[in-house]
């Protein structure tokens, strides 16, 4: 896939256009708003700390490198212009390489209106034309809103790894879930 190929637009559920396509350089600036403003909101995330324009300039870099090589697929929601998602799916290798790791971020004011499932679904379709056929993702157990947007689209809980993150002086336990591709 290219950089900035859009994958599908539809309306959200206010009514605002939403363009998922693949990410490109000129996001780099709404990448990072993007990530920093997760950290900021304290969300349900592993990063704990801002990321420096650098370590965005990396990240992306290295991002945009494996899509064109297909080594791994990313995909962001574009509204009025503004990247306000991101997600991707990484392959694992070896006797695992029919399996992808997915990832997903919604930035708040952005939630609730269904860009997250649109993308969740745009994901899983990509999955298959990749011939991966087991998705799997973690999350945080207290982040209801995204487990149910994951049980939506048929991933189910598969494990659990109790008291895996310690926010605020709360252990919070870490959920396994994964879908099978038919």
């Amino acid at each position: 896939m290219k950089a900035g190929e859009i994958v599908k637009t539809f309306d959200a559920r206010d009514g605002r256009r939403v363009v998922l396509r693949a990410p490109r350089w000129e996001d780099l600036d709404d990448l990072l708003e993007l990530i920093n403003s997760l950290v900021e909101e304290g969300a349900d995330i592993l990063r704990t700390e801002k990321v420096s324009r650098e370590e965005e300039i990396d990240w992306l870099s290295k991002a945009l490198a494996s899509l064109e090589k297909g080594e791994a697929f990313y995909l962001v929601a574009e509204v009025e212009g503004k990247v306000v998602a991101s997600s991707d799916i990484h392959l694992r290798g070896g006797f695992a390489r029919h399996v992808g790791v997915l990832g997903i971020i919604v930035r708040a004011g952005f939630r609730d209106v269904g860009i997250g499932t649109e993308m969740m679904k745009a994901l899983i379709e990509k999955a298959r034309e990749m011939g991966l056929k087991v998705l799997t993702l973690a999350v945080f157990a207290s982040n209801k809103r995204a487990i149910h947007v994951y049980e939506k689209v048929g991933f189910a809980v598969t494990g659990c790894i109790p008291k895996k993150f310690f926010p605020n002086g709360e252990y919070i336990d870490e959920l396994i879930m994964a879908k099978v591709l038919e």
